[in-house]
């Protein structure tokens, strides 16, 4: 079984256990917070199974059907398990804006107890997924992330609220948490949705990639130059790359170069067509005035 795949099991079954005890210790301590977290993280389990199914099927080798393989799987993953928890969040926001305008006892000591245990049961979750490098596993690690954070800022309130008394502190702990993580992982699902629409990688500047090839002594100029992802970490382009006549000769010593700056870009998979100044096939060069006594064409 591929690390990745392993990553989001683990994660998976520890999410789904923990969620079991805090539902528990959400009802005997009657903190909202921990409640919510455990609506939260039943949705988080959902998501996080989907993603190890999802990951299964992303290692599935290329076939006629699918000659770029299945690895795209882990971004509808991604965006999935997104989608759940920016409901979830707006889900909990509304039930803990009622508790601003009447607060309710809670057991402070349950909450510091549960709030331990949470810190440990997703920490470790958290840990494990952030060692992966898919926008999957950088989603599923934000989910977790927030429970590690939001845990730590019950087992903080539970204290207080033990010393001091201040129950209204649960809800604004439930609401301050919920919107930290919409603004987090809302960028993660515009980065997934920008990957599944093929656009640039955010990792990736499309105009320093260009000005590096036409950099290269030889190279007139560039035309229908694509960059896009297939879920975050397989980075691919194609491009025409016009060159004087002398290096069409022997074109392996530039294809050797434009590969060697693709690979400083984090691109290793590439399809290059060199072409004559004299022959351009793409619709760009319809509208070109090409000038043989200018380097660069524009």
């Amino acid at each position: 079984m591929p690390e990745r795949e392993k990553r989001v099991r683990l994660a998976a079954f520890l999410n789904l256990a923990f969620t079991i005890i805090e539902l528990i210790g959400g009802l005997w301590t009657n903190s909202l917070a921990i409640l919510s977290d455990a609506l939260h993280d039943f949705g988080d389990s959902v998501a996080l199974f989907a993603s190890w199914l999802f990951e299964r099927g992303a290692h599935k080798s290329p076939d006629i059907n699918r000659t770029f393989g299945y690895q795209r799987l882990s971004l509808f993953s991604a965006i999935f398990s997104a989608s759940i928890l920016i409901g979830g969040s707006i889900v909990i926001i509304f039930q803990a804006i009622p508790r601003l305008l009447n607060p309710e006892l809670v057991n402070s000591l349950g909450m510091v107890g549960i709030a331990l245990l949470g810190i440990l049961f997703n920490g470790i979750g958290f840990l494990r997924l952030k060692k992966g490098e898919s926008l999957n596993e950088e989603v599923l690690s934000w989910h977790l992330l927030e429970d590690v954070l939001g845990w730590i800022a019950i087992l903080v309130g539970g204290l207080i609220i033990y010393f001091w008394k201040i129950y209204i502190l649960d809800p604004i702990l439930t609401i301050c948490l919920t919107v930290f993580i919409l603004l987090i992982v809302s960028k993660s699902l515009k980065e997934a949705v920008n990957i599944l629409l093929q656009g640039v990688p955010k990792h990736i500047n499309f105009v320093e990639v260009k000005g590096e090839i036409t950099s290269l002594k030889g190279v007139l100029g560039i035309h229908d130059l694509h960059i896009w992802s297939l879920e975050g970490e397989t980075d691919i382009l194609t491009a025409h790359v016009i060159l004087e006549d002398t290096l069409l000769k022997n074109p392996d010593e530039t294809k050797k170069n434009i590969k060697e700056i693709l690979k400083k870009h984090h691109i290793e998979h590439s399809t290059i067509e060199l072409e004559s100044i004299y022959f351009c096939s793409g619709v760009e060069c319809k509208n070109w005035d090409l000038d043989l006594s200018k380097k660069h064409i524009h």
